[in-house]
């Protein structure tokens, strides 16, 4: 058997990106949610999944407009993912967004977005797969780095050439 913090630990030395995914609901309020488990499937049909946790509230909310957007994060909006993973409805106090052409919040200063319909969700242990079929998508901040997560810390990606001259002063 495997001790879930030595799961934890081990597995926290790989680096996640943070993304929001967000609907708007039928009766006009908008949801949205913290993953740190979004990846490329297919590129034939375009397919991504995000791996929601099987206990989050907001999760059923989202997957019931069958539609959704995941914003992917820059690495200055450190306050938003946190705002984000907090429970209840004030998530989009005061965040600046638009809706794209599907209805669902594209959040303000993000690298990325990438709109989906909810293609399949399939049980997986404490969480769910959800696959997004991607019907539109685009870059919003080409230079930007991303948030990400990494052995329990927030930081951003540098390049090896850049950590390259950082570790050697150059």
């Amino acid at each position: 058997m495997i001790d879930g913090l030595r799961y934890r630990h081990v597995l926290g030395h790989y680096p996640t990106g943070i993304c929001i995914v967000t609907a708007m609901e039928k009766d006009g309020v908008a949801a949205g949610m913290v993953v740190g488990s979004f990846t490329s499937v297919s590129l034939e049909p375009p397919l991504v999944a995000i791996l929601p946790a099987r206990r989050s509230t907001t999760w059923p909310r989202l997957a019931a407009v069958g539609k959704f957007c995941i914003n992917v994060l820059a690495f200055d909006q450190l306050s938003l993912c946190k705002q984000f993973a907090t429970s209840g409805d004030h998530k989009f106090a005061g965040v600046s967004h638009r809706l794209s052409s599907n209805g669902s919040p594209i959040l303000d200063g993000v690298i990325a977005w990438i709109q989906c319909d909810l293609h399949a969700v399939y049980e997986a242990g404490d969480h769910v797969i959800a696959l997004g079929h991607v019907t539109e998508l685009e870059v919003q901040k080409p230079g930007g780095g991303p948030l990400l997560f990494f052995r329990g810390e927030y930081g951003t990606f540098v390049s090896h050439e850049g950590a390259e001259q950082f570790a050697y002063g150059l």
